[in-house]
């Protein structure tokens, strides 16, 4: 299993936002789209950066409420770690791990093409084992 296998199942479509945007308007897009990241880009559709919640939370413990009026590039993580379609299911599980990060944006050179979530990567993996579970239960009762 790989990437491109979970894109297959949830779709490509990537909530986006720009640089304009402040921090309410970022918090308003999480929240009516009930998601836990958005990807900030540029007019040609360039990742300059990614948003969480986890962001804006912190951003909220240091400043307030003024933390609502900042621009988005206050607080977004600018340095974004991608993968791409062939990337397995193990691989970005370790990549999400190691880096402690969420959230990937899904890149085939520099087209973005989908956005994914450690829950993405779960449900497949789960969906992966339950397979494997009921093959191995199929073998050893025709067995």
């Amino acid at each position: 299993m790989n990437v491109a296998s979970i894109l297959k199942g949830k779709g490509s479509d990537v909530i986006t936002a720009t640089e304009q945007d402040d921090i309410a308007a970022i918090s308003k897009l999480l929240g009516h789209h009930k998601i836990g990241a958005v990807l900030i880009v540029d007019s040609d559709r360039h990742v300059k950066g990614v948003i969480s919640e986890r962001d804006i939370v912190r951003g909220l413990s240091e400043s307030g409420d003024a933390c609502l009026r900042m621009g988005v590039s206050e607080l977004m993580t600018s340095n974004v770690i991608t993968c791409s379609p062939t990337d397995t299911i193990d691989e970005v599980m370790s990549l999400m791990t190691a880096r402690r990060i969420r959230h990937l944006p899904v890149m085939e050179g520099d087209i973005l093409v989908g956005f994914i979530s450690i829950g993405d990567v779960v449900k497949i993996r789960m969906e992966e084992v339950e397979r494997e579970a009921a093959a191995m239960r199929d073998y050893i009762a025709t067995g």
